[in-house]
């Protein structure tokens, strides 16, 4: 082992980074710095800087992120309407890079010479943080303890803390894990590892189930300027109130519930479950303002592009030179991206009944199908004979063939 002086663990309280801990303490003979980001844990950091120091830390940092989190990495993604394999809305992913972020600027602060986080050998979070490191100190060590020690499955973690006394939040008989922020939270491992096993309901923290739902739809209008989401039924709100309101008022009515297998940067398939009510309503609402003031081109290549940029997020580059790239263009497509979407919450669903603009670029007096004095419909014909000249070329073409084969 190489010498080190000062550890930052991005550390959550939870059974591994408990453990790694008290491992990093013994294996390195060094200090450890614990941090937490807040990114909405909500009560999962009630009395964390006390249980840090418990297990040796000399130092616990907690520092509120919410707002920075929401505006600088989740609305960017959302802007970009990233989501990975058609159903990932990337509420773990997008979290790794402001958690990695902060780490490095307090590894500087604290003058410690080494950096180490949770994730293991088998998953993404490993690659989302020491991508991250490596694009903002590219000299700094970095300590990977699933890489590293033999304890090879949970339950040989859970035997590790009885012995040492580390309270953990995770049993035998509810071994499953989760990863909570503002935009979602995500359970994997455990019961879920069979991907035919439907989840326990008592799991969703969330929402509640579809069925339970309010018999009553309820709708809400949320405006955007350029492209971000800025009020919620005339109330304008920071990012991260914003975001926590739609997650109530998607929680209430059982929207954004997903169960998917997804597959992992390193090569592998993985099942995980996620809950995202705000992103789900968020992402349908800035869809609607897009139809009415973006440009045709303009969306179909920006379209075109979101597979690639979901998996940038998803596999780690956010600081990427070619993610910078992609959102300063994304970011250009949003300048026209200013009006309001008409959302009904009902039973599971989040559904369009209505979206306006000042600034839209639907015009009534071109669409309507009465009659009007801005459109000829007889150019049409032109129109059509233009587009269709290369396909009636092509049938000649192959009828001439047919008759010498």
């Amino acid at each position: 082992m190489s010498k080190v002086q000062k550890v930052i663990l991005a550390y959550s309280g939870g059974l591994d980074t408990s453990i790694i801990l008290k491992w990093l303490i013994e294996t390195y003979d060094c200090q450890v710095v614990a941090y937490a980001a807040d990114l909405g844990q909500a009560e999962e950091l009630g009395g964390i800087e006390a249980k840090a120091l418990a297990t040796g830390a000399v130092k616990a940092r907690i520092e509120d992120l919410k707002e920075e989190f929401v505006r600088d990495f989740v609305f960017p993604a959302f802007r970009a309407n990233a989501i990975y394999e058609g159903q990932y809305l990337l509420g773990t992913s997008i979290a790794r890079p402001i958690i990695a972020k902060h780490q490095i600027r307090i590894a500087e602060e604290e003058g410690a010479d080494a950096v180490s986080h949770g994730a293991t050998g088998k998953g993404n979070d490993q690659v989302r943080f020491e991508l991250t490191y490596m694009a903002l100190n590219p000299t700094i060590k970095v300590i990977a303890p699933w890489r590293e020690w033999n304890l090879r499955s949970r339950n040989a973690l859970i035997e590790f803390a009885k012995k040492r006394g580390i309270p953990i939040p995770v049993t035998r008989e509810k071994p499953y894990s989760s990863d909570r922020n503002l935009l979602h939270i995500s359970y994997e491992g455990g019961m879920l590892e069979d991907p035919w096993l439907e989840p326990d309901p008592s799991m969703f923290t969330l929402t509640v189930a579809p069925e339970m739902a309010p018999d009553a739809p309820e709708t809400v209008e949320i405006h955007f300027e350029k492209g971000n989401p800025v009020s919620i039924n005339g109330e304008r709100l920071s990012p991260a109130s914003l975001l926590s309101r739609l997650n109530l008022l998607g929680g209430r009515h059982g929207i954004g519930r997903t169960d998917l297998v997804e597959n992992r940067f390193v090569g592998m398939k993985s099942r995980g479950v996620y809950e995202t009510p705000g992103g789900t309503i968020l992402r349908t609402a800035h869809q609607a303002v897009e139809s009415i003031t973006m440009d045709r081109e303009v969306m179909c290549l920006r379209d075109s592009l979101i597979p690639q940029y979901s998996r940038l997020i998803y596999n780690g580059f956010w600081f990427s030179p070619e993610m910078r790239v992609l959102q300063d263009m994304i970011d250009r497509t949003q300048e026209m991206v200013w009006g309001t979407a008409r959302i009904k919450l009902f039973k599971g669903s989040c559904s369009v009944t209505g979206r306006k603009s000042d600034r839209s670029l639907y015009q009534p007096s071109f669409a309507t199908f009465e009659e009007d004095d801005v459109y000829r419909q007889d150019d049409a014909t032109g129109f059509i004979r233009l587009h269709g000249l290369r396909l009636q070329i092509d049938s000649l073409v192959r009828k001439e063939m047919e008759k010498i084969d």
